[in-house]
């Protein structure tokens, strides 16, 4: 059974007519919500907070990192990201069904209301948020995602309306064998999962198929936790558009953020890069005409020190960090290591 913090806030009524309003609803029930405004700007009249710690900016990428008086890093903002590492208390990450690994780690995943630029340490703006956000511990990006894993319990608005609870991939495919990487199929999207329409900011109105209630598929699942439940924006098409498109080759390629290991046609061997929340992609279905065919996201090291990663596949029908189809670290010469190609910071 997997393992994480409690269940999260209730979604609004927006989120339940499936409204793209209801986005900048749905990051206050899954994460800390950051308001823009005047104070959001950079204005040199403003110190530098004070409460024991200290700015550095690094490079490659360019990111401004928070330090404690003892030189712990308490905080990571990368430049073109609106994701935070924040330093907290440390949980444990398993599921016994599919793997022995676990994880634990001291990494709490946030999303901010727009990109991190240099600089923005100095805004009131940040004054005011930095030490709300250190405390805060309600579900972040990586706790809302193991709210689809094995074991979830449902958790339903006053309505009635499954917003999390064990997810599966997709409808069997008949004809093929329960072996088969294609055993479940694919275009199951968070909407599925919900079974309510869904209108995107374009105006395009998608509904859900029945039969795929409680579905999503690897990037349709990214979408529920990024997009639905953490509030970042999505739109329809795998085209370039505002915030996250539909399949993992679009996301890889077209999503806002920072391109942290690009695709060369093999795996990459530096993973130093990665950090929990960080969305990698891989090229694991031979024949595929786009090349990136799957997409997860990055939990850290497993105890025995190799890197996981946590996405819904076919196998195991539904999300997992587990070895089902092979096994599922970022290292080494396994089925996922192979297939590995590139990662983003959303």
């Amino acid at each position: 059974m997997g393992t994480g913090p409690t269940p999260p806030r209730k979604p609004s009524r927006r989120q339940i007519l499936g409204s793209a309003a209801g986005l900048a609803a749905a990051a206050v029930a899954g994460g800390y919500a950051w308001q823009r405004s005047r104070s959001d700007l950079p204005d040199r009249d403003v110190p530098i907070p004070t409460g024991g710690y200290r700015f550095e900016r690094r490079d490659a990428p360019a990111r401004t990192v928070v330090l404690a008086a003892d030189d712990r890093v308490l905080a990571t903002f990368t430049d073109g990201a609106r994701t935070a590492l924040l330093t907290g208390p440390t949980r444990t990450w398993s599921e016994s069904r599919t793997t022995g690994a676990v994880v634990h780690g001291d990494a709490w995943v946030r999303l901010m209301g727009s990109a991190w630029s240099q600089g923005r340490e100095r805004t009131a703006w940040f004054r005011e948020w930095f030490p709300k956000a250190l405390a805060d511990r309600s579900p972040d990006a990586l706790a809302v995602a193991f709210q689809y894993g094995d074991g979830a319990p449902d958790v339903r608005t006053a309505s009635g309306l499954r917003y999390a609870g064990k997810a599966h991939f997709g409808p069997q495919v008949p004809g093929r064998q329960p072996d088969s990487f294609h055993y479940r199929d694919e275009k199951s999207d968070f909407y599925d999962y919900l079974g309510v329409p869904w209108t995107f900011p374009d105006g395009t109105r998608t509904s859900p198929e029945k039969e795929r209630y409680g579905d999503v598929d690897c990037s349709g699942f990214m979408r529920l936790v990024w997009g639905y439940r953490m509030g970042y924006p999505m739109h329809a098409t795998n085209d370039h558009g505002i915030g996250l498109p539909r399949r993992a080759y679009a996301i890889a390629t077209r999503a806002p953020g920072v391109l942290l290991i690009p695709n060369t046609g093999q795996p990459p061997a530096d993973l130093s890069l990665l950090l929990p929340g960080d969305l990698v992609f891989f090229s694991i279905d031979i024949g595929r005409p786009h090349g990136i065919d799957h997409c997860g996201m990055y939990l850290g090291p497993d105890d025995d020190g190799h890197p996981r990663f946590y996405s819904s596949r076919s196998q195991a029908n539904g999300p997992t960090m587990g070895d089902l189809a092979g096994r599922a670290t970022l290292d080494g010469h396994g089925f996922y290591a192979r297939g590995l190609r590139m990662a983003r910071r959303l």
